[in-house]
């Protein structure tokens, strides 16, 4: 039976405890050695690990620390994408103050109020200025080369200026979670 994975482009110390949070509130698993700023682990690695995760949906990021071209996290996000086993029900795209990229469409956002809204966020959790349709960020250059059923953008995981933090319920993050999840029921 396929895993049901959600991937997160971001990875470091509060990402992770932000994911952990969100794993938690619905009832699934955060790979939590899948942090690393840039990803430490390779695709490979990650899958046994997501093979092992007691609950559904999986959390796992991948994290490419801004490096120009296909780093360590899109190379082990572009892996774990095609790996027959897994189901990878949709990417948390988050937005960074990167420059190396030209960005990519998102589905959809949640900003940093947690609304859902059409076009991308910033790094802060922000609505992106009218006609600007790319979320930028620096672990999502590949993204526009694989298929995926969804892409939420969101801010920089656990901050946007302390409204997803993981003592106070990594809201902004459980929402796009959630979000996910509900698509891939229908």
């Amino acid at each position: 039976m396929k895993r049901k994975v959600i991937l997160v482009t971001d990875g470091d110390f509060v990402a992770a405890k932000t994911l952990e949070v969100a794993a938690q509130r619905v009832g699934g698993s955060c790979i939590s050695a899948s942090k690393g700023n840039p990803t430490r682990l390779s695709g490979e690695q990650i899958f046994k690990l997501i093979k092992q995760a007691e609950r559904e949906p999986v959390l796992v990021m991948v994290d490419d620390r801004g490096e120009a071209g296909k780093g360590k996290g899109e190379s082990a996000l572009e892996y774990l994408v095609n790996h027959p086993d897994l189901e990878i029900l949709g990417i948390i795209a988050v937005a960074s103050n990167s420059e190396i990229d030209n960005g990519i469409k998102v589905d959809f956002s949640i900003d940093k109020d947690g609304r859902k809204i059409d076009g991308p966020v910033d790094k802060l959790g922000s609505p992106e200025p009218q006609g600007n349709q790319y979320l930028e960020g620096d672990t999502v250059e590949v993204l526009d080369k694989l298929d995926v059923p969804l892409i939420v953008g969101t801010g920089d995981t656990g901050k946007m200026q302390g409204k997803d933090i993981w003592y106070r319920g990594a809201d902004i993050t459980t929402r796009a979670v959630k979000e996910i999840l509900a698509r891939s029921e229908k």
